[in-house]
């Protein structure tokens, strides 16, 4: 008989026991068959020939190919298949823990996730990148070609999602238990062509071959609810509930995508709805041969998640664009709920259990959905439904740009959203009521704080929303920080003088460093002893030992040039132009918008063009060669962004082709910037532009990620600009243009004529309305856009001291020595700006949760689980007996590296007790 003592000896501990389900009704089937099944569930081993046969098994039962037609893309998918198994493994016994510890955990809503490739970056993480090596190279394949061959995932678009999937790495990384919540578009943005110079949009069908990461949950399904009408009853005890029925409902279906830490066997996941139709097909229109209403409401209902950010030009798109965005929260709070009441039933307990963080203000209609369900659904009053909601949501602000904080039109929210627009009138009735006390009859005031937008046109404002009905509210880079509360939400901070505070951003060094730049990490990994610093890139401080040391020097910038030499082959495939990796190469890729200055940036290479054709061979031969590098795409319906696109090419045209100059400069336009694109450029920097008018750019994150790169700044005091020059130091960036503080006067002047553009500028607008870069009428706009007293981003008037700077980094570049301790300096320097540290932040002053490490899978010998089973005997053949080192958790603050699976002759095998 199955004994408890034998129970006990072959599973550890009697808690391993109920974690496989069993109890004291158990009976010996029953444990037989749980034992059976932990150890057919037993953890995979990651020798390479135990790669070697997963991967073939998934290209010839999950692919159903063979050895004779095997496509790189298919290899790809094989093998990213093989990895997604170790990934589940992992994922479903981290999730189980955490259940089981009844844990906070963060949910952090984002419509978007930039998480690019996954493949590298999961075998990474796992820190398997040799067995995978081996294995593929065994078998004919090589890893870094199966890398290329992955699809970035079209789930955002900038800043905003890349660093978000920033902070689910450090969440992982770092044993915090989370959730990410997003969208699973059909389609990206769009898929960027140049064509004659423009921006051509293309769909970008990224799962068009399906996405190998994501798990369907069919299981996961959430109604969403839109239009209708509210019906108010009156209670006899004279409450009031209200319902609201009728109108159009879809279904959210989940998918989840595994996201590794490094170094941890914690897995978490982005859960993203994709949006389906309540009735699939209509069979009665069918039948009448009205074919294409058969399926109408499948089409109207998938629309919701075709597209990020569908463009909102029209009534039609600004409806869709809230309908995605109310689709988003609503699936969200309906899966949070359920996870909570998995355990708990008063929602008191409910902000001790789930904190959720808004990643800027498109889903801060999560804050009036939980208020709908704990009013209208669980019975709780208004004034108990506040203090748990405004106990639960934190807001992190992204943009002081008045035009990009969101306000939805209140004839809209009414007919799309009659039950959420009737609580945000009495959240702004309770919200005003109290302003008006502390403030008597200051009109002004209340008219600025209120959700309620009255003129041009009536809004709710959704910033105002998030502010009022959040615990904190944080900005993303010190000064952005300052300027939330001195010049965005004045009153909001006197109202609230606790409630703001600020978390600059940061990245991840593990995809941003050892990934985009092994040769840096191996140097960085050599010099320090180990790879510690990519857990605490404090330790790149220790480095500063070697800045003067010439052999470090040596190495740092071999480690450059091969990197310039990458993306110069780069640069050959994809445009035919031959690039020398010996001259500076100058670099700005960002989203293309009228205060990014990406047209100063031209002006100023048009005005470089005309001194270069002004001079003799030999005065040429003395200036400081570069090639210059944009990349970005333009909204759609963003007509300035595109015309500076079309001047950018038709520029790069000219240059390019002209034998008496192309070898002093050449203009790149890359088109269809992305994260894998980011890391081949970013590495090979030598400067990059972060130019932005100064107090309008919140933060950035790609000056973080070309700095730890060791690339020079040229930018402006904005953003985390000033912090990078507070760390790095001020003598190891090229800094100028106008202070924030003297912006509003600056404009003044340039709108009364008083300020003056200089001969530079002008020679550089000339040479655009000569037509030597093609028809003058095509950039007229454009170009009175910074002339003629209309110049607000301050091109014209920081365009002088961007020269000089310029010319500073010409001479500079000469000095090989001094270039190259500013190339160090700037990355070992620049340790603050890791996501680590932000996260850590986040938890601890924000969130209030802790890290939460799960213990690593547990060896049991399986002669234990033969004799223990019985009729399961053989169940393990001895030749394929596998065994992975123990856990990780029994020295919870030494080594976090996990070990590598191997063939063990000691005879056991790796079982998940956690699932």
């Amino acid at each position: 008989e199955l004994s408890d003592e034998r129970i006990n000896q072959t599973l550890g501990s009697k808690s391993n026991r109920e974690k496989l389900g069993l109890d004291e009704t158990s009976t010996q089937e029953d444990q037989e068959l749980a034992l059976k099944w932990a150890a057919l569930a037993s953890y995979l081993p990651n020798d390479a020939e135990s790669i070697e046969e997963s991967f073939v098994r998934h290209v010839e039962y999950s692919l159903a190919q063979t050895r004779r037609n095997l496509t790189p893309y298919w290899s790809f998918k094989a093998c990213a298949l093989s990895v997604r198994d170790r990934l589940l493994e992992r994922w479903k016994d981290t999730q189980t823990y955490f259940y089981e510890k009844d844990c906070k955990r963060v949910a952090y809503l984002s419509l978007e996730f930039l998480i690019g490739r996954s493949l590298q970056n999961s075998i990474l993480n796992m820190q398997l990148e040799e067995p995978y090596r081996q294995a593929m190279y065994s078998l004919g394949q090589s890893l870094e070609s199966t890398f290329d061959q992955e699809r970035d995932a079209g789930l955002g678009n900038g800043g905003l999602g890349r660093l978000a999937a920033c902070f689910m790495d450090s969440l992982a990384t770092l044993d915090y238990p989370a959730w990410g919540y997003g969208l699973r578009y059909n389609y990206g943005m769009f898929h960027q062509k140049i064509k004659d110079g423009e921006q051509i949009e293309l769909p970008d069908y990224w799962l068009y071959h399906g996405g190998p990461w994501e798990i369907e949950r069919l299981d996961v399904v959430q109604p969403v609810q839109f239009y209708g009408s509210v019906k108010e009853n009156r209670n006899s005890d004279g409450s009031v509930t209200h319902l609201w029925e009728g109108g159009e409902k879809v279904l959210a279906v989940a998918y989840d995508v595994p996201i590794p830490g490094y170094g941890t066997y914690n897995t978490l996941n982005i859960r993203l709805w994709s949006a389906a139709p309540s009735k699939e097909f209509d069979l009665g229109d069918f039948n009448k041969g009205d074919f294409y209403k058969s399926v109408e409401e499948r089409q109207k209902a998938e629309a919701i998640t075709h597209v990020l950010y569908p463009n909102d030009n029209t009534d039609k798109g600004k409806e869709l664009r809230l309908k995605q965005q109310y689709f988003f929260v609503c699936a969200t709070i309906a899966d949070l709920i359920r996870r909570f009441k998995r355990k708990h039933s008063d929602f008191e307990e409910f902000p001790e259990k789930i904190a959720v963080q808004l990643n800027d203000t498109h889903p801060s209609l999560a804050i009036v959905e939980l208020f709908r369900v704990l009013i209208d659904e669980e019975g709780y009053t208004f004034e108990n439904a506040w203090r748990i909601v405004s106990k639960t949501f934190s807001y992190t602000n992204h943009t002081v740009l008045p035009e990009a904080l969101e306000k939805w039109a209140i004839s809209l929210m009414e007919v799309l959203l009659p039950r959420h627009l009737q609580i945000i009138y009495q959240i702004n009735l309770v919200f005003l009521q109290s302003v008006e006390q502390k403030w008597p009859g200051d009109i002004d005031r209340i008219r600025d704080m209120s959700i309620i937008q009255e003129k041009p046109y009536r809004a709710v404002r959704m910033a105002n929303l998030a502010i009022v009905m959040s615990h904190t509210v944080n900005g993303v880079a010190e000064l952005h920080s300052q300027l939330l509360v001195e010049n965005v939400f004045p009153y909001f901070k006197e109202f609230y003088p606790d409630r703001f505070q600020n978390k600059t951003n940061g990245i991840t060094p593990r995809r941003w460093i050892h990934q985009a730049n092994p040769g840096l990490s191996d140097l960085i990994t050599r010099r320090l002893g180990s790879k510690n610093w990519l857990l605490d890139l404090g330790e790149l401080f220790n480095l500063e030992q070697f800045v003067d040391d010439p052999t470090f020097q040596q190495e740092w910038m071999a480690i450059k040039r091969e990197n310039k030499q990458r993306l110069a082959d780069f640069i050959k495939r994809k445009h035919s132009i031959t690039l020398n990796p010996d001259v500076l190469f100058d670099i700005q890729v960002k989203r293309i918008h009228e205060y990014k200055r990406q047209l100063m940036n031209i002006l100023y290479l048009i005005y470089r063009y005309r001194n270069l054709k002004q001079m003799s061979e030999a005065e040429k031969e003395k200036t400081t060669p570069r090639v210059v590098f944009f990349g970005g795409k333009a909204a759609p319906g963003y007509y300035m962004a595109k015309k500076i696109i079309k001047l950018i090419n038709n520029v790069a045209e000219v240059v390019n082709n002209d034998p008496a100059t192309s070898e002093y400069l050449k203009v790149i336009f890359i088109a269809n910037y992305n994260v894998s694109k980011a890391e081949v450029i970013i590495p090979a920097s030598d400067i990059s532009q972060h130019i932005s008018t100064a107090g309008m750019e919140a933060s950035g994150t790609s000056n973080m990620k070309f700095v730890l790169n060791g690339g020079i700044i040229i930018g402006t005091l904005d953003g985390a600009n000033i912090e990078i020059r507070e760390e790095a130091g001020e003598d190891n960036m090229f800094i100028f243009g106008a202070l924030t503080k003297d912006v509003p006067r600056i404009r003044e002047e340039i709108s009364s004529g008083k300020f003056k553009p200089s001969t530079a500028f002008n020679q550089a607008i000339g040479m655009i309305e000569t037509g030597l870069f093609g028809q003058p009428e095509q950039f007229s706009d454009l170009i009175g856009s910074v002339t003629n007293g209309s110049d607000f981003y301050l091109v014209s008037y920081d365009f002088d001291s961007y020269i000089a700077a310029q010319e500073k980094i010409d001479a500079t570049y000469k000095d090989k020595q001094k270039w190259t301790r500013m190339s160090i300096y700037n990355s070992v320097r620049c340790a603050k700006f890791s996501s680590d540290r932000t996260i850590h932040q986040y938890a601890k002053e924000i969130w209030n949760v802790g890290p939460v490490r799960r213990p690593g899978p547990v060896a049991v010998p399986t002669d234990r689980i033969r004799e223990s089973t019985g009729q399961c005997r053989g169940l393990v053949k001895p030749e394929r007996q596998i065994s992975f080192e123990l856990p990780s958790p029994a020295t919870p603050h030494g080594l976090r590296d996990p070990p590598t699976m191997k063939k063990d002759p000691a005879n056991s095998v790796q079982i998940g007790f956690d699932l």
